[in-house]
């Protein structure tokens, strides 16, 4: 990687329709999205219910919100099936997969550091 001066970095981010960093982060980054990222890294696919399971303290709306944005972001897939009652199951696209070695490291910084944030 190039280090780049303070103020050429500084100017990189600033651009809001431009700035790589902010505009694709933006995609994932909401309060839920990583953790049902994870919850469908652990299967290959996965129903609503069970990612509820895996996530309880989301609502179903926030967990509907969400994997629809997800989706719309090109990082789930949602695949319906014709039966009654209708199934339907989600898993990550290939772009999602790309992407998770880098939230399993965050994770992993995460967990290293949790207790230096006063999380509990």
């Amino acid at each position: 990687m190039n280090a780049l001066p303070l103020k050429e970095n500084l100017k990189k981010y600033s651009g809001i329709e431009s700035c790589p960093v902010r505009n694709v982060i933006a995609r994932f980054s909401g309060k839920w999205s990583i953790l049902v990222l994870c919850v469908l890294s652990e299967n290959e696919a996965t129903r609503f219910n069970e990612i509820g399971k895996a996530i309880p303290d989301i609502s179903p709306k926030v967990l509907t919100d969400t994997l629809k944005s997800l989706e719309a972001a090109g990082l789930v897939t949602r695949k319906l099936y014709a039966e009654v009652p209708p199934k339907v199951e989600y898993s990550l696209t290939k772009l999602s997969k790309s992407l998770m070695p880098h939230i399993e490291s965050l994770i992993g910084w995460a967990m290293e550091n949790f207790t230096t944030f006063n999380c509990k």
